[in-house]
């Protein structure tokens, strides 16, 4: 009996071979299934949205700065939230999103923090450069008596969080 072998692609070199060789049409299906299974078996355990961004973690939060918080330029700035890159290679956050509960929100520009490197987003005011990143905020933002911080890339996905009490200086995320 012949079979027609419709030239779809690459498959047709497959069947066209099954088919000479008497192949019943159960071992093609299974020939076929094997090969489609190898082909698509990576993207079964595709990571979440999370790992996918990959890497970038908060590491630290010290959310209420050392001494008396009189609201000085270098009290902010002891202010701050510290980001790790765990990867193995350079992330970049341009257009990344921190925020508090009370939405005060700092948005990233061109950033990129190599493998195994911190960068610190501080409150208060100064020059950013490759390892701090300033809110530019004369008000401190986080709050001593207990809050959160919200990591989230340029979709809005949340990639990492933070939150703690009202005691202590900072928290270890």
């Amino acid at each position: 009996m012949s079979r027609a072998v419709t030239n779809v692609g690459p498959l047709s070199t497959l069947r066209a071979h099954l088919y000479s060789e008497g192949t019943s049409m159960r071992k093609l299906i299974v020939a076929v299934l094997t090969v489609v299974a190898a082909a698509t078996a990576g993207l079964a355990f595709t990571a979440p949205a999370q790992a996918a961004a990959g890497g970038i973690i908060i590491y630290r939060a010290y959310y209420n700065s050392p001494g008396s918080d009189t609201g000085s330029n270098g009290s902010l700035n002891a202010e701050y939230i510290l980001l790790k890159n765990t990867a193995t290679t350079p992330k970049w956050t341009n257009g990344w999103t921190l925020r508090d509960k009370q939405n005060h929100v700092y948005k990233f520009p061109a950033t990129k923090i190599n493998p195994g490197k911190y960068v610190y987003v501080r409150t208060g005011r100064g020059t950013n450069n490759a390892a701090n990143r300033y809110w530019q905020s004369r008000a401190y933002i986080w709050n001593n008596a207990g809050d959160a911080a919200y990591l989230r890339n340029t979709a809005g996905v949340l990639i990492d969080s933070c939150s703690w009490g009202s005691t202590g200086n900072y928290r270890n995320c």
